[in-house]
């Protein structure tokens, strides 16, 4: 702490990570004094620690606790990335008066999507699960080196086990109870899921938010909606996006520049530390950051129509096409490269896994112009498959003049029985892909790639309906992809 400096409170309500402590002397540098808290049941505090449950309740009582310390200057801001940031969104509706600023960084209000959706994020929970129960919870230096080493192969063999409801005992030795609890809950009105869901809170926000993302962030459609709740009713949040996965290096440094600048401006009452623009995003392709006025701006939605023969043209089929068939077998699961996943994420070469013969690319000709891509993406699909319970995930991808094909945003829908099909046993599927800025440079060619899996980002469907947690049988689809007169399969894009 800086002796005579502002005296003012950061409070990160929810702090596990080994280097938090030096984010807060950084930020205690610039004349602000730092306060951390852990979860109730981590790092010596009492209690059961019971993930995303209590942040509310417990930041809120951090809040009233430092209201009555006579050190407190009457301001505090709060700061963090992750569950730090979901901890800030769940605290601060009807948080005290003198919460002055929120800067919620790589998170959003909700972990639903995050952790299950459509598909269960396997990935992205296990990684949870390791670090949560493994990494965090071993007391010694060393210990935690011993631990982080084996990670990979831990996390390798928990993502390959069957049944997945005992990966958790494969990577961390132990039944962990959220884990569980997140297999047997897969519909997000379920309970279990509606204790952690602050979404409908969201605009009882006071505080001025700043919303600092990442194109490739699991966090980022649910942290959208966040941002225009608060749009909606009256509020003015900015927002910051970059071309960043989880946690990356060069986003933990932008939410950092971009936090104190948002406490300078509303705690410190110096507005010219704020920028003009209240939305600031990168365009991908191009690697160019633009102004906004709010998100998204105004586009027009374009439909590169599927073709056979692996063509993506804005002309659909006017005569009969024979529909693009492959084989989906849960035993080689179609592989995950680079996306919304904490390790390994981001922009990615996916040239080798366009060669499986269980992912279908449709591309474009290459571009005459420049075209920007600013907005959510979506894919049409009419698909039939020979089972009832399969996957189709979508991706969009850039390819380059040299043939380099890079990921830009994805998304996967999952059909049950009792999923809309027509008499030919067709359905017609809206493939929501991830929200994205990216720029097709001239030269540049789009694609989209259909496949049944991303394994390990999402669980692969066994094909079987069996409960995820104990099931073991595989059952192969066979899937086909329709492209005709009346079936005109198609990604939209919103042009800017």
């Amino acid at each position: 702490m800086l002796e005579g400096a502002y005296r003012l409170r950061i409070a990160a309500v929810r702090g596990v990570g080994g280097d938090r402590l030096g984010r807060g002397l950084l930020i205690a540098e610039r004349g602000y004094q730092v306060i951390m808290q852990n979860c109730r049941g981590t790092f010596g505090s009492g209690g059961e620690y019971r993930p995303f449950r209590d942040e509310r309740e417990d930041g809120l009582a951090t809040l009233e606790w430092l209201a009555d310390q006579p050190w407190f200057s009457g301001k505090v801001a709060m700061f963090g990335l992750s569950y730090h940031g979901y901890a800030q969104l769940a605290a601060g509706p009807g948080a005290p008066g003198f919460v002055g600023a929120l800067v919620p960084q790589m998170a959003a209000s909700r972990v639903y999507g995050v952790q299950h959706g459509p598909a269960l994020c396997l990935q992205g929970v296990l990684t949870w699960v390791y670090q949560q129960y493994v990494q965090h919870f071993e007391e010694s230096f060393f210990g935690k080196m011993r631990v982080t080493a084996r990670r990979t192969g831990s996390l390798d063999k928990g993502f390959a086990h069957l049944p997945a409801g005992e990966a958790d005992r494969v990577i961390a030795g132990r039944t962990v109870p959220h884990f569980q609890e997140i297999l047997r809950n897969e519909s997000p009105q379920d309970e279990f899921w509606a204790a952690m869901d602050h979404a409908k809170r969201v605009p009882d926000i006071q505080a001025p938010v700043h919303l600092v993302g990442g194109w490739y962030d699991f966090f980022l459609a649910d942290q959208l909606a966040d941002y225009q709740a608060l749009r909606e009713v009256g509020r003015n949040p900015y927002l910051t996006v970059g071309p960043w996965p989880h946690a990356s290096l060069d986003g933990l440094k932008a939410g950092f520049q971009e936090s104190l600048a948002w406490y300078d401006a509303h705690l410190r009452g110096n507005p010219d530390a704020l920028r003009p623009s209240p939305v600031r995003v990168c365009v991908m392709g191009v690697d160019e950051w633009v102004d906004l006025p709010s998100w998204p701006p105004p586009a027009t939605p374009v439909r590169w129509y599927l073709r056979a023969g692996g063509g993506l043209s804005r002309d659909h089929a006017d005569a009969a096409e024979a529909p693009s068939r492959y084989r989906y077998d849960p035993a080689d699961p179609t592989p995950s490269v680079g996306g919304a996943v904490v390790l390994g994420g981001g922009p990615k070469d996916n040239r080798r896994l366009e060669t499986r013969a269980d992912v279908l690319i449709f591309t474009s000709a290459p571009m005459k112009r420049r075209t920007t891509v600013m907005g959510t993406v979506s894919a049409v699909l009419y698909v039939r498959s020979s089972l009832e319970h399969t996957d189709f995930f979508a991706r969009l991808c850039d390819v380059a003049p040299n043939g380099k094909s890079i990921n830009i945003c994805d998304g996967i829908v999952r059909l049950t029985p009792g999923s809309p099909v027509d008499q030919d046993g067709v359905h017609r599927v809206t493939v929501s892909l991830s929200p994205t800025a990216h720029c097709f440079r001239a030269g540049h060619r789009i694609r989209l790639q259909v496949s049944s899996g991303a394994h390990p980002m999402h669980n692969r469907n066994l094909g079987t309906g069996e409960p995820i947690a104990t099931a073991t049988a595989i059952r192969v689809a066979d899937q086909e992809v329709l492209h005709d007169e009346g079936h005109p399969s198609a990604v939209v894009l919103p042009v800017s």
